[in-house]
């Protein structure tokens, strides 16, 4: 009799074995094949591109402004170029790597705990009692503080802590994860791509360059408000078919499962318990952001940090929830933990490529054909041929930062006939929106297996919004070369 007792103990409230985190057999192999290829297609460039290698400066750091043609250089070995996805973990962006699929598996654990306990329930109740007769206004308030986050912190891979959250808010008022999605992850990269003190973008290219990141704000601000409205008009759209057929929703079945598991009828034992530990610690969560992006001291140790917070604040949460029950607790994290991992073989697999043509020594190939192509010529031909080789930079080096060092580096010593406020500017807006865009975007990947769609589902569905985006981005770069921003 005993042992039956600490057994019924030891299990979660109403738990089920669903999992928060969910990627289809079809997706994940879907999105495993276009990587594979991806990384194929890389190495084949490493023996079609012309080898070469920057120079080096007195302090050891890469010139970029000098290029060697390696002329009896090969192209990366097969063998290395096919365990990239491991060998990369030695290498210059391994500590990123590791860092990035850490944080996703510790994250999935921390909300399946939160899931099973209810605790997403308790938070998510509350608002949507407040918003259920004003749903538009709070997709735009949410849309806001996301795009916030992204244009004047430089916040993206963080946001993926608050996905779970928003599309589970976005069920429980009748829509889908998608609209999660779009007001959070996609309204962040948006942000991003609007920047206006963006750290990572405005004001380290800036610095790279050797401008004043604040001259002319006026004209990001209105570039912020232009894409905001650009975004609601999509969203809106979007919520407005999916309230007249929701069968359309690209995630309908998933959500009604998701809605009668997480919505249903049940007595919770201990609510106001729950809200009140995970209020306490979302609200840790985000002073933690905003401190750690205010201080550049402490910038770059921000994904440590919430790692180590959601391993221990989202089990002592859990534990709180259900006093005390530490076998179940960690039975569900660990059951979140497990349902990231195919997203962790995404991650490595999306980083791969960079260090296949790094290895094969065609990248600084890549940069010396980007200072022929927009030295000279027509301002407007020059701004936007830049724009669309950043673009393609984005492809594979989907650092924000790398990518300053690695054009702004050579740009600034180019005769372009464009001041350098309007470089920094172009660089922004081929880095944000690529993002949300390219396969080899992380968070896009990861983000679109937490809501359980294809990567080119949203391709397709998605198009229409990227094409007025590149529409709005055209217009001002050519706006901003005739008032000579």
């Amino acid at each position: 009799m005993e042992n039956t007792e600490n057994k019924t103990n030891e299990k979660l409230p109403e738990r089920t074995d669903d999992r928060l985190i969910n990627i289809g057999k079809k997706t994940f192999i879907s999105v495993l094949i276009m990587l594979f290829a991806l990384v194929a297609a890389a190495i084949a460039l490493t023996y079609v591109l012309p080898k070469g290698a920057f120079g080096t400066k007195a302090d050891g750091t890469p010139d970029y402004d000098v290029y060697v043609r390696l002329e009896n250089a090969s192209g990366i070995n097969v063998f290395k170029g096919i365990f990239a996805p491991v060998l990369i973990l030695a290498g210059s962006d391994g500590l990123n790597v590791i860092m990035l699929s850490l944080f996703l598996v510790i994250i999935s654990g921390a909300f399946q705990v939160m899931n099973d306990v209810y605790g997403i329930k308790s938070l998510v109740n509350v608002v949507v009692n407040k918003f259920r007769n004003r749903k538009f206004l709070l997709l735009a308030i949410v849309s806001l503080v996301f795009m916030a986050f992204g244009a004047f912190l430089g916040l993206f891979e963080e946001m993926l802590t608050l996905l779970p959250i928003i599309a589970i808010l976005t069920v429980s008022l009748g829509l889908d994860s998608f609209t999660g999605f779009l007001v959070s992850i996609v309204a962040c990269g948006f942000g991003f791509s609007s920047a206006i003190t963006n750290p990572f973008t405005v004001i380290f290219a800036s610095n790279v360059i050797g401008v004043n990141p604040m001259t002319n704000v006026w004209y990001r601000i209105i570039i912020f408000a232009v894409t905001y409205a650009l975004l609601m008009l999509y969203v809106f759209a979007y919520v407005r078919k999916i309230s007249a057929h929701p069968e359309k929703s690209l995630t309908f079945g998933r959500d009604e499962t998701l809605r009668g598991r997480i919505f249903g009828e049940v007595t919770v034992p201990g609510e106001r318990r729950i809200r009140t530990a995970y209020s306490v610690f979302f609200a840790v969560i985000l002073a933690t952001i905003i401190i750690c992006s205010a201080v550049s001291a402490v910038r770059d140790y921000t994904i440590p940090f919430l790692i180590v917070m959601f391993l221990f604040g989202g089990i002592i949460c859990g534990l709180i929830s259900v006093g005390g029950k530490f076998g179940a607790v960690m039975k569900s994290f660990l059951k979140g933990v497990l349902s990231a991992l195919p997203s962790v073989a995404f991650i490595l697999l999306a980083s791969s490529i960079k260090y296949v043509l790094e290895e094969g020594r065609v990248l600084p190939t890549i940069a010396n054909e980007v200072n022929g192509l927009v030295t000279g010529g027509n301002v407007f031909l020059t701004a936007f041929t830049l724009y669309l080789i950043i673009v393609a930079l984005e492809f594979f080096i989907s650092s924000s930062t790398a990518k300053a060092v690695f054009v702004m580096s050579i740009l600034s010593v180019l005769t372009l006939g464009i001041n350098k406020e309007m470089l920094v500017l172009v660089y922004t807006f081929a880095d944000g929106y690529t993002n949300l865009l390219f396969p080899t975007s992380p968070v896009l990947l990861i983000g679109l297996s937490m809501i359980g769609v294809s990567y080119f589902k949203w391709l397709k569905k998605s198009s229409w919004l990227f094409l007025l985006t590149a529409v709005m981005v055209a217009g001002f770069i050519a706006l901003g070369l005739i008032i000579n921003y």
